[in-house]
């Protein structure tokens, strides 16, 4: 006779329908033209309820970011975290940046470039335990290219 154990919280249907859409109702935030702290909130609680980060949502991250919506302060917390939480926590072994990860959001970061996607890109950095080399070179790189960023860091 077998038994089953129930593992974590039962999703009803709902919840697992739009689980099963999230790209394109959370990349529809896209089209607005500003963002507010409730939508960032919003977004937190739809990316973040099951404790991992999607493909899909995080593709559609990156499509929020690289829209001219006006975001709120809050958006690049929201982008960095849920995006360093999906490349550098969930995948195995963790604290590592694969180099198929690292190009991945490297080509995503390079297509819109926004001072949150180069936030991603540096905490990504401070994270995880291990990086390829290529990444570190061009994450610097890059930083080197936004002008009065050092102006910028030190004030912070």
């Amino acid at each position: 006779m077998l038994s089953c154990v129930r593992v974590g919280p039962v999703m009803s249907r709902i919840e697992f329908e739009e689980a099963d859409v999230p790209r394109a109702s959370i990349a529809a935030l896209a089209a607005r033209a500003a963002l507010t702290d409730e939508d960032v909130a919003h977004l937190r609680r739809r990316v973040l309820r099951f404790g991992f980060v999607t493909r899909a949502e995080a593709e559609a991250l990156f499509e929020i970011d690289g829209s001219p919506a006006q975001k709120p302060e809050s958006w690049t917390a929201l982008l960095v975290e849920a995006l360093t939480d999906h490349l550098v926590w969930q995948s195995r072994p963790t604290g590592v940046l694969s180099p198929e990860q690292a190009d991945w959001v490297l080509d995503r970061a390079a297509q819109v470039p926004t001072l949150a996607g180069l936030a991603l890109l540096v905490n990504i950095l401070v994270e995880a335990h291990a990086v390829p080399a290529s990444y570190l070179v061009t994450v610097k790189a890059r930083a080197a290219l936004w002008p009065g960023l050092d102006k910028f860091l030190s004030a912070a």
